[in-house]
């Protein structure tokens, strides 16, 4: 119920927005971008500082980086929203392709955070509504018709992505975490990769990267295949 609320919201608030911003200009489809970057950094940030006091532990932000692919958002929304030029594109079309993922993922499949703190604790509430914003902020850019889906971005969507994997590799081996769920599955749907490799110390990572390198491809596929089918019933 918690969590279909969420959805049920973050769907009609994009709806909304988005058809009522469809025919206005670029700058006023972007101001609700910006509200949405600065409320999911807001939230992110409250949440961070609240469980450093919480836990009396100064260091406890080493295991709230935005290394997760839901908590990449916290950076590329904002990116899609004050970044200007190739960037912004680049970064609206990653919003495009993750969000709604992020959204959905984070939510209702989120074993690992539903299994560890009550439905409406304050760290499951916090995530719900950042996820919910991601979510938000891809359907409108698609509603809205602020994404460009170029050819020629997918490249930088790759290298976003890749950044991130490598980032969150490298953070894991240093902390003993499992950001980008790149150690284990954890609760969550990656159990099934997980379990099909046997936990291999390689074989799963690099199935977690190859899977997330599919998802782009395949979301780009089918974005061309409609925005095709769509222009020749026009035509």
């Amino acid at each position: 119920l918690f969590v279909s609320s969420l959805m049920v919201v973050m769907i009609v608030m994009a709806v909304w927005l988005g058809l009522r911003n469809q025919n206005k200009s670029d700058q006023a489809k972007n101001r609700v971008l910006m509200v949405a970057a600065i409320l999911i950094d807001s939230f992110e940030l409250f949440k961070i500082v609240l469980m450093c006091i919480r836990g009396n532990d100064p260091m406890g932000w080493l295991t709230e980086l935005p290394l997760f692919l839901c908590s990449i958002q916290l950076i590329t929304i904002p990116m899609a929203a004050f970044a200007k030029g190739r960037i912004k594109d680049a970064a609206l079309d990653f919003v495009c392709i993750f969000g709604i993922l992020g959204a959905v993922f984070g939510t209702y499949f989120a074993g690992n955070n539903y299994g560890t703190y009550p439905v409406l604790s304050f760290d499951n509430v916090v995530s719900g509504i950042t996820h919910s914003i991601s979510g938000f902020a891809s359907l409108y850019i698609l509603i809205s018709g602020m994404g460009s889906m170029k050819k020629e971005n997918i490249v930088i969507t790759f290298a976003i992505l890749g950044f991130f994997c490598i980032a969150a590799y490298v953070a894991n081996m240093a902390i003993d975490y499992n950001y980008m769920f790149l150690m284990r599955g954890d609760g969550t749907p990656y159990d099934i990769l997980y379990n099909l490799v046997g936990g291999h110390p390689v074989a799963y990572p690099v199935g977690v990267v190859v899977l997330f390198l599919l998802y782009i491809t395949g979301f780009y596929g089918i974005y061309y295949l409609v925005t095709k089918k769509k222009a020749a019933v026009a035509a």
